[in-house]
């Protein structure tokens, strides 16, 4: 498998990304620049988390508009797999390649800690009980006109919830997937839940494990 990780100013999750795609899944990963264009010879790609740009303006409304991401785009045109984590998702939204936006939290305040998570649309009962990630967002309120939110219901796009409201997002979302499944986006932090040296919770790598087992299996990857 060989793996393309878009890289910008400000985004701080791509390293964990890299060790873990190399490390765990014995993947060829390299990081992308955000200034220049790419050509689509990679397997699958990854939008990581972080503070793109400073989240000026909006989360990942700059990064939307870099020269790499006109070549993402050119990628997912041909059908290429793609995975958007926390700013990651911010961006494909901001990019038009996921539907809905990602605003503020209901509380106005940042949230950092471990969630629980339900399957859902194909992925239902694909997690056991009490399956957990952590977050770390201050805009993953996950918004949607409700035309959108019908479709992501009936074409079974919404992945994830949480198992509770802890940011206002309609219905809870977590996790969605566009209309061909082939672009994945998410608030929760998978790759976070992997690393022994950033596992603060016991047994926590399977949660992690378990995600990208389902994203590399809904993506054909």
């Amino acid at each position: 498998m060989k793996a393309g990780i878009l890289n910008f100013p400000g985004i701080n999750c791509e390293r964990d990304l890299l060790q873990i795609l190399r490390n765990e899944y014995s993947a060829t990963a390299e990081l992308l620049d955000y200034r220049e264009s790419f050509q689509h010879h990679y397997d699958i790609y990854f939008v990581p988390g972080g503070f793109s740009y400073g989240d000026y303006l909006r989360s990942g409304a700059l990064a939307a508009r870099a020269r790499s991401l006109d070549s993402l785009r050119d990628a997912a045109q041909k059908g290429a797999p793609i995975v958007g984590i926390c700013n990651g998702f911010q961006i494909l939204t901001e990019a038009g390649l996921l539907p809905g936006a990602l605003i503020r939290n209901k509380t106005l305040k940042h949230i950092c800690r471990w969630v629980g998570l339900k399957g859902s649309g194909d992925w239902a009962n694909q997690f056991e009980a009490g399956y957990s990630l952590p977050v770390s967002h201050g805009e993953g309120n996950y918004i949607c006109d409700a035309d959108v939110l019908h479709r992501l219901q009936d074409e079974n796009r919404i992945l994830l919830q949480y198992a509770e409201d802890i940011n206002g997002s309609t219905e809870q979302i977590a996790c969605i997937a566009d209309t061909n499944k082939k672009i994945i986006g998410l608030m929760p932090h998978p790759e976070r839940a992997i690393l022994p040296s950033l596992d603060s919770l016991a047994g926590a790598k399977k949660y992690g494990q378990r995600f990208f087992e389902l994203v590399f299996q809904q993506l054909g990857v």
